[in-house]
């Protein structure tokens, strides 16, 4: 028996890797610093699989991470003798490879007779991938075909986003640790929660809330102080060497989120809604299990370091599910200068000029070349790097000799520089590098064939069937307004021109070639004013350069969370992995919006700062 109360009292599912670049212990951590009943971990990002697909295709990589090895063989000990079972997608392209390894070692410490080791796969479409071309695949976004797309490109990774249903065999069947491959984000904390309460399909708002619940937890430490816009209000010593989070499911599919006693960061009603609202798509959530409709999520403290998560709505899952297509894009290369001081702009100017001259005859051989400018020199500034601007060249091509043109051109000016122009000796970031480009499309549910494999003590594999959702819901264009009853602006008094992030948290981040951006506020009063001043056109108009006419935005509001959601759809072109801007997971994109000067009402300063200091006083 894996626990006597189960299903008894709320699941405590704690998260060990919201990325690749987590640190393995936090697996043992998680298991050893309180209760826990099931550790989950989310390894893989959209490029993670194409980046490993050229070294595991080559044999020189074994296609999982060994991070998530390294995590799981650390704690075999603690997972046997407290009975936490764990589910990971670090199996990345071979998650068999994986659980095979991790059996070998958990035999090899002597525990082979108390933990069951399973995989789940049936993500991974690529030689699939012909026949679903033929079929017409469409792009999630858009209606440019797959076929279309990726005609005479090399394609190196296939993999669709599967739901929790092998995860649900896997556990049924005794399993207790669960390797995945491409299995959806929040897949791991659905599959523990149904299986810990026994839902059956068709309870879709318990089943929303574990969704919910999973995207909250899922990315480390951004639920416990990462990556969180009101992070400077807190002692610098809460707010490093963060704890992950925990999420506590009840039997309503309702969710407390908290992190163990005594660690470091916060959980509060600012850093739950921050991770809420990152990597939206809007007001409805999608999952391969079900969807999640978010109009009217409710965030409420309930305890220190515990916040209540109420309010979802469930429906039937799609019948489809997103798709994620790698193909090689060619090659790019990427450099930096600076200058200093008086003539910055026309320094940079005068580089861009001489380096377009060299290629004049060659220009058109590039995908895409650019002279970015990062920042402005401080006025009489105190230090030399307090005074320096910088610019970043960054160029694409289909070949790498096109990219060695601009390598070259670098080379020949550069004793024709501007005056003072200086960068890092180091020129290995000079090297042309392949690109890899993402196609998001949509495919059927039911041409995935995705099983639960379980080894048993014996060696022997159990292979089950995971099934396809058996009621499912067609997809709705999602819903983008501008407020239908706002206020004038004026009634809200006099103002003062400040930056919006005085009074408005944020946070943003990537979907594919899209990103997303969610503000917030603390008040009703606030909020009144926030949907009525933060309409489409307004928040184009404070995007100012960067806005182009090839962007589309929609909109949404939360206002059980007092936010105001969009997303900019093609800013990040075919994804992170080929984006051409400096910020290409468009994290940086939100605190870049609060930086815009706005006329904010004189009754709203002050308010959050005061609040939040009351919180670094009692800290």
């Amino acid at each position: 028996m894996f626990r006597p109360d189960k299903g008894q009292r709320p699941i405590r599912i704690a998260n060990c890797s919201g990325s690749v670049t987590d640190p393995s212990y936090h697996l043992l951590r998680q298991a050893t610093k309180g209760p826990i009943d099931i550790i989950t971990g989310d390894y893989l990002s959209e490029a993670t699989l194409s980046l490993h697909s050229r070294a595991y295709s080559s044999s020189t990589n074994p296609g999982y991470l060994q991070s998530c090895y390294h995590a799981v063989t650390s704690a075999v000990k603690v997972l046997a003798e407290k009975r936490i079972k764990v589910i990971l997608n670090g199996g990345a392209l071979n998650p068999k490879g994986l659980a095979e390894e991790i059996r070998k070692d958990v035999e090899a410490q002597g525990y082979g007779s108390e933990l069951t080791v399973a995989w789940v796969e049936g993500d991974d479409l690529l030689a699939e991938l012909p026949e679903l071309l033929a079929s017409g695949l469409k792009h999630l976004d858009n209606d440019i075909t797959a076929e279309e797309e990726l005609k005479g490109k090399e394609v190196l990774s296939c993999h669709a986003y599967i739901g929790s249903r092998g995860i649900q065999r896997a556990l049924e069947a005794g399993a207790d640790i669960i390797i995945c491959g491409r299995v959806a984000d929040a897949a791991p904390v659905i599959g523990a929660a149904a299986w810990w309460w026994g839902w059956g399909e068709g309870e879709w708002d318990k089943l929303a809330g574990a969704l919910v619940a999973g995207h909250l937890i899922e990315c480390s430490a951004y639920i416990t102080g990462g990556n969180f816009a009101g992070f400077e209000e807190f002692p610098i010593e809460r707010v490093i060497d963060l704890d992950f989070g925990i999420a506590e499911v009840g039997e309503d599919g309702s969710c407390v989120v908290t992190k163990h006693e005594g660690t470091k960061g916060v959980v509060n009603n600012d850093t739950v809604r921050s991770q809420l609202l990152y990597e939206l798509q809007g007001n409805v959530y999608l999952g391969s299990d079900v969807k999640a409709n978010l109009t009217n999520i409710k965030v409420e403290e309930v305890g220190k370091d515990r916040v209540l998560v109420t309010g979802i709505v469930g429906h039937p899952p799609p019948p489809t599910t997103k798709l994620a297509i790698f193909y090689s894009g060619g090659y790019q290369t990427s450099y930096t200068i600076h200058a200093t001081g008086v003539s910055w702009a026309y320094k940079f100017l005068h580089y861009e000029t001489q380096i377009r001259s060299y290629l004049s005859s060659v220009s058109h051989l590039f995908t895409h070349l650019s002279f970015q400018v990062i920042g402005i020199p401080a006025p009489n500034p105190a230090s030399q790097h307090a005074g320096t601007a910088s610019l970043r060249v960054f160029a694409q091509t289909r070949d790498k000799e096109t990219v060695e043109l601009l390598i070259q051109a670098k080379w020949n000016c550069f004793m024709q520089h501007f005056h003072g122009m200086h960068e890092e000796i180091d020129t290995r970031r000079l090297e042309p590098r392949e690109f890899h480009r993402y196609f998001p499309a949509v495919v059927e549910q039911r041409v995935i064939k995705e099983t639960a494999n379980i080894i048993a003590a014996d060696g022997e594999v159990e292979t089950i069937a995971a099934g396809w959702p058996g009621i499912t819901e067609p997809l709705e264009r999602r819903g983008s307004y501008d407020p239908v009853d706002s206020k004038p602006l004026e009634m809200f008094g006099p103002t003062q021109e400040v930056p919006l992030g005085e009074m408005v948290l944020a946070r943003s981040g990537d979907k594919g070639g899209n990103i997303n951006i969610g503000l917030f506020v603390q008040s009703e009063e606030e909020f009144s004013w926030l949907r009525s001043f933060l309409t489409t056109e307004r928040f184009r108009e404070l995007m100012g350069e960067d806005w182009r006419e090839e962007y589309r935005i929609e909109r949404c509001e939360f206002g059980g969370i007092l936010a105001v959601h969009f997303v900019v759809y093609g800013i990040l072109g075919h994804g992170v992995s080929s984006a051409h801007r400096l910020d290409s997971l468009g994290k940086g994109f939100a605190d870049w919006i609060r930086s815009r000067y706005v006329d904010v009402p004189v009754m709203f300063l002050g308010k959050r700062r005061d609040l939040e200091m009351g919180d670094v006083l009692e800290a």
